[in-house]
């Protein structure tokens, strides 16, 4: 068991001291939770192997799953890749600092552990200022996959990442709730046409609105990826899951509606406790059972911000199954359906 420090720290007060005390435990070797736009990270010094095992020993993660390399200054990049195209310097002005990570051919400075073996490496700058402060405090590159056991859902507050680490990482910074609530988008540069690998906080409408053309993984909707060498977090095993098992609903919404309400019957027959992930929309649709909405359909943002959290609720209440409303898939509502569905291990009906 370690001995886990609780940082307290303000985002719009930064305690300085405390954030270079964080700032030590990452240089010297150790491992740091912190908040980010997105979710929560844990974070080690990416150069070196035996902090980033430390990683994969708190997290429980598969060691082939690759991380990602958090930096605080555009120029942090260039000690880390051996080819920047010019297109990319336009993404990186675009969207950093911000929940895009991008895919490079990756330099000999970066050992194989943070790659799953690749030749390729995953790098964002975050926007969060206790993220940012925080790595240039460190002055290293920094891996930091989710601050949760894996396979639970990603958190988005810090009392989620202390329910799942703590004794099992040198320092949790508390620094409020994540804005975004999903993991950033994943964009692979290296091939002819850039190709997304994981949907997330920067949508593919607005990529394609610099780049022109980008495609979509088809590794990201397939089924049985018990074989897959996974390219990016998130590609290969199943993710985001609560204790209880999740059925996604998909159709138009009134025969979504329907559906959940039988199935919900069919499940409470047999004694089981069901849990309905609705939306403001339809919440008022449903009765005699926990229900919780995760957000509005007119407004996406609001789902990938309560996603997670929602999720972690349906926990604590103690639900066997929780019937989720599908979203259209697009804009935002690409990386809501991505989690929900490694969630649900891609269980889904149709309504």
């Amino acid at each position: 068991m370690i001995h886990t420090q609780i940082l307290e720290i303000n985002p719009n007060d930064i305690d300085t001291d405390k954030l270079a005390m964080a700032g030590n435990i990452l240089r010297d070797g150790g491992t740091v939770a912190f908040p980010t736009e997105t979710v929560y990270g844990l974070g080690a010094n990416a150069l070196d192997e035996a902090a980033v095992k430390k990683i994969f020993e708190a997290k429980g993660r598969p060691s082939d799953n690759p991380l990602i390399v958090h930096i605080a200054d555009i120029e942090d990049v260039k000690p880390l890749v051996t080819d920047i195209p010019d297109h990319v310097h336009v993404l990186m002005e675009k969207f950093w600092p911000g929940p895009l990570t991008l895919v490079f051919p990756k330099s000999n400075i970066v050992p194989s552990m943070i790659t799953g073996g690749l030749d390729t490496v995953a790098i964002r700058m975050p926007a969060h200022p206790i993220a940012r402060n925080l790595i240039a405090m460190a002055g290293v590159p920094v891996a930091a996959p989710s601050a949760n056991l894996s396979g639970k859902p990603s958190p988005t507050m810090a009392s989620h990442v202390v329910e799942d680490l703590l004794g099992r990482v040198d320092a949790i910074i508390s620094g409020g709730n994540c804005e975004v609530g999903v993991e950033s988008t994943v964009l692979d540069i290296t091939g002819e046409v850039p190709m997304i690998l994981r949907p997330g906080g920067v949508t593919k409408e607005a990529l394609a609105s610099v780049l022109g053309e980008v495609v979509v993984d088809k590794a990201i909707t397939a089924g049985d990826e018990k074989h897959l060498i996974p390219k990016s977090p998130g590609m290969k095993y199943t993710h985001y899951a609560p204790k209880a098992d999740v059925v996604v609903v998909e159709g138009e919404l009134q025969a979504v509606v329907n559906k959940i309400q039988q199935i919900q019957q069919e499940k409470q027959k047999t004694g089981m406790k069901v849990g309905i992930m609705a939306t403001d929309e339809t919440k008022d649709k449903y009765d005699n059972a926990q229900i919780l909405s995760v957000g509005s359909r007119e407004r996406l943002e609001t789902i990938t911000n309560n996603l997670f959290r929602v999720l972690r609720e349906f926990d604590e209440i103690g639900v066997d199954i929780i019937l989720a409303e599908a979203i259209e898939r697009k804009g935002l509502g690409d990386a809501i359906m991505n989690r929900l569905l490694k969630a649900a291990g891609n269980s889904v009906v149709s309504g």
